[in-house]
């Protein structure tokens, strides 16, 4: 919020004070009615998630930071200066549009290194401590690692029945002493105290006491599945026992039918353009399929979908003929199964557009937990109890999983898939799915299908 708040501040402030000063009437008139501000603004937090300006990785990194800023600014002035519906009319003097140009690259580029200089230095980190199990701790320390890098565990407190003097920590995580808990915390900036312990007995009296008197203070004291949660962006089943269901709180959007009414239709509007677009593509696809895959064009497979029912998914066809005569097995990155034809299809995404026709069949939606095969689902589900649970929803063409991380070759790849998709199915509203669809855009732009 903050880098969003002061993006649109700085611009903002920059265009009027330049536009004033220099008397440059179309950088005045961008900010001449609340109207032009809002328009502006709403483009500048747009492009910028489009971006990743609001990745908190990338805001971290000088040269990420340019790349997206650059790009970012590219795009704003070029979309604004093509709607004078709702931009100010074009100046005669065409030395002003490099001047409007100039003047947000400035002032958001100079913000953003401040930010990275600054804001997101280690003076800035949010510490921690976690009480929990010694068995735990990598565990629970490397779930929380590289998703901000404005947290950080900096000890540990045992909760084990027995406390060991010896007890050590886990790399720059060291243990501390149950009694030591309030003057660590007081010393070192400690802002939370997370509990993930699953065994009561490691929480003594003594150290129940100085939770009490830190919570008292003002630090705050939070589960770890809270923190995992918050910070991740996915459902930690890891940590959570077997009744699951009956403590998992299922988005109200999941049932509501003006939400379900509203996306159905967002859904057969973006699937009729999408389905255009593929007949637009339809030369170069048949060209390219008949270069680099010489063989059909289409490809139909079985995949798990709302309440378990199997339908068939459409696909481009990107693989050799006969590619699983050995039996059903994960595609992987490199896969030597894939033909050159059909990485392009995957990396950009194209493969996917006969999907529209499953959406508008009603089998998928455009967002939601990726189909899998039934064989597979079969597989997993023996290992993960909970996987089941994102049957509970239409699949979809893109997903908070598919935008969150990278291809699932594995059987582990599926668990942390399955932690995003439940987030999703937790969480689900408009805005999440705006979310989506924005960083699926940058996927799509930054050719990073799989």
């Amino acid at each position: 919020m903050i880098l969003r708040l002061f993006d649109v501040f700085f611009v903002l402030a920059a265009l009027y004070l330049i536009g004033n000063g220099l008397e440059l009437s179309y950088l005045k008139a961008s900010v001449s009615n609340v109207y032009l501000l809002l328009v502006l603004a709403i483009y500048i937090n747009v492009f910028g998630a489009i971006f990743e300006m609001y990745n908190l990785q990338v805001a971290s990194n000088e040269f990420q930071v340019l790349k997206s800023t650059l790009l970012t600014v590219s795009t704003v002035v070029l979309v604004y200066l093509l709607t004078p519906i709702f931009s100010p009319e074009l100046p005669k003097n065409r030395l002003q549009i490099l001047a409007f140009y100039v003047v947000v690259f400035v002032a958001l580029i100079l913000w953003r290194l401040f930010y990275v200089k600054f804001l997101a230095s280690n003076r800035f980190l949010q510490n921690a401590v976690l009480i929990c199990e010694k068995e735990q701790l990598e565990e629970l320390v490397l779930g929380l690692e590289n998703i901000d890098p404005h947290y950080k565990i900096i000890a540990y407190v045992s909760a084990d029945p027995v406390e060991n003097d010896a007890l050590s920590g886990y790399h720059y995580v060291p243990h501390i002493k149950r009694d030591d808990l309030t003057s660590f915390v007081k010393e070192n900036g400690v802002s939370e105290i997370v509990i993930a312990s699953k065994n009561t007995q490691g929480i003594t009296s003594g150290l129940y006491q100085q939770l009490l008197q830190l919570l008292e203070s003002g630090k705050i004291i939070r589960e770890y599945t809270q923190v995992y949660e918050s910070k991740t962006q996915r459902i930690p089943v890891q940590h959570m026992a077997r009744d699951f269901y009956s403590f998992f709180p299922f988005s109200r959007s999941n049932q509501n039918k003006l939400y379900l009414s509203v996306v159905r239709f967002f859904e057969i509007g973006f699937s009729s353009i999408g389905l255009v677009i593929g007949v637009l593509l339809s030369p170069l696809i048949l060209l390219g399929n008949a270069l680099g895959n010489k063989g059909k064009l289409f490809y139909t497979q079985e995949r798990t979908g709302k309440d378990g029912v199997v339908f068939h998914i459409l696909k481009f066809r990107t693989m050799v003929k006969n590619a699983e005569s050995n039996g059903a097995v994960f595609a992987t990155i490199n896969d030597s199964r894939i033909t050159s034809f059909g990485k392009f299809l995957r990396k950009s995404r194209i493969d996917e557009i006969p999907q529209f026709i499953n959406i508008l069949k009603g089998e998928m939606a455009v967002i939601g937990p990726r189909p899998e095969r039934p064989h597979f689902v079969k597989e997993i589900r023996g290992l993960m109890p909970f996987y089941e649970t994102r049957h509970v929803i239409k699949p979809g063409l893109t997903g908070w999983a598919q935008v969150n991380y990278a291809y699932g070759e594995t059987i582990d790849d599926s668990l942390i898939k399955l932690q995003y998709d439940l987030y999703y199915i937790k969480h689900r509203s408009f805005y999440l799915d705006l979310n989506i669809a924005l960083k699926t855009i940058t996927t799509v732009l930054f050719y990073r299908g799989q």
